[in-house]
C-alpha cells in the first residue's frame, strides 16, 4: 500500500461491479505530449490578433486554461480561445476549426507512435501507463462490467484503443467526444450506467487522470481513483494532478498502475 494514498479511507468497499476508465493519461500514453501542440497553436492565434502581449505572457495565459480545462471535451478549449481571441478585438473562427486544426497537428506529433502499434514495432504496454492494461484485464476477469470514456474525439478513442489491444474488455462500450458535443459527456455515459444499470454508488467506480470523471463519480455516489501518472516519464507522481486530483474529491490516489494487486485488494476488501 506504499504507493497508495488514501485521501477518503472511509469508501464503502467490496461491492464493485462496474468500473469506468479515463482514456488518455489513465490507459493510453499515445497522446502524450498534447500539451505542447495545443498551447502553442493557441499562442500563434492569439498573436495573429496584433496583441501587444509577448510570446511569453500569451503561453502563461493559454497554459492556465489549457490546465483548468483538461480532462473536458477538447472542443471547450477551443471555445475558450475563441473568447480569447474576441477579448483582443480579433474576430474568431468557429470552435470547431481550431478544433480540427489542433487535431491535425497533434496526428502529425502522433502518426508515427500509432503505427508503430499496429505495426506490432513497438508493445501496447511501451504506450500505456505502466500496469493499466494489465489491471483492466484483472478486472474484467473479476466480472466487473467496464467502460472507456474520453474527451478526444471517439474515431480517435476507438482507433487507439484498438491499437493498444483492449477494446474486447470494454464491454460497456468505448465513449468518446463528437462534434455536437453537448450531445456527450461523461457524466451523461455515468449517468447512464448507474440507471441502467441500478447501482448503488459503492457498485461503480471510476479511474481517471483528470477532475472531470472523479467529480462526476462523486456525484453519484462512486468510488473514485485518481491516476496522478508523470506520463513523460512513465514512473512516479505527477504533483499537479495530485494536488487536482484530491482537491476534485479522489476516494484513492496513486502514480500509475504498478501496485494494481495492493489496490485491487483494497477496492474489493480483500485485505481485511
Amino acid at each position: 500500500m506504499d504507493a497508495i494514498e488514501l485521501p477518503n479511507p472511509r469508501i464503502e468497499r467490496g461491492r464493485i461491479r462496474h468500473a469506468l476508465f479515463d482514456f488518455d493519461g489513465t490507459v493510453s500514453l499515445i497522446r502524450e505530449g498534447w500539451q505542447g501542440v495545443m498551447v502553442p497553436h493557441m499562442v500563434e492565434v492569439l498573436q495573429a490578433t496584433g496583441t501587444s502581449e509577448t510570446e511569453e505572457e500569451l503561453t502563461r495565459v493559454v497554459r492556465d486554461y489549457v490546465d483548468f480545462l483538461t480532462g473536458k471535451q477538447t472542443i471547450y478549449q477551443m471555445i475558450r480561445l475563441a473568447e480569447e481571441v474576441e477579448r483582443r478585438g480579433g474576430r474568431p473562427e468557429d470552435p470547431l476549426v481550431y478544433k480540427h486544426e489542433y487535431l491535425a497537428r497533434l496526428w502529425e506529433r502522433i502518426k508515427g507512435r500509432v503505427a508503430d502499434l499496429k505495426a506490432g514495432r513497438v508493445a501496447p504496454t511501451d504506450l500505456a501507463v505502466p500496469g493499466a492494461i494489465e489491471t483492466i484485464q484483472d478486472l474484467h476477469a473479476r466480472g466487473v462490467r467496464l467502460y472507456l470514456a474520453s474527451g478526444t474525439d471517439q474515431p480517435y478513442v476507438v482507433d487507439e484503443a484498438a491499437a493498444l489491444g483492449v477494446t474486447p474488455y470494454f464491454e460497456g462500450g468505448v465513449w468518446g467526444a463528437v462534434d455536437d458535443y453537448k450531445t456527450f459527456s461523461k457524466a451523461m455515459v455515468i449517468d447512464r450506467i448507474i440507471k441502467e444499470n441500478r447501482l448503488e454508488g459503492p457498485e461503480f467506480v471510476a479511474f481517471g487522470d483528470g477532475y472531470v470523471e472523479i467529480e462526476n463519480a462523486k456525484a453519484v455516489g462512486g468510488i473514485a481513483v485518481g491516476v496522478a501518472t508523470n506520463e513523460a516519464e512513465r514512473r512516479g507522481v505527477d504533483e499537479w494532478k495530485r494536488e487536482r486530483l484530491t482537491r476534485a474529491g479522489a476516494d484513492v490516489i496513486i502514480p500509475d498502475f504498478r501496485c494494481r494487486a495492493a489496490l485491487l485488494r483494497y477496492l474489493f476488501a480483500e485485505d481485511e
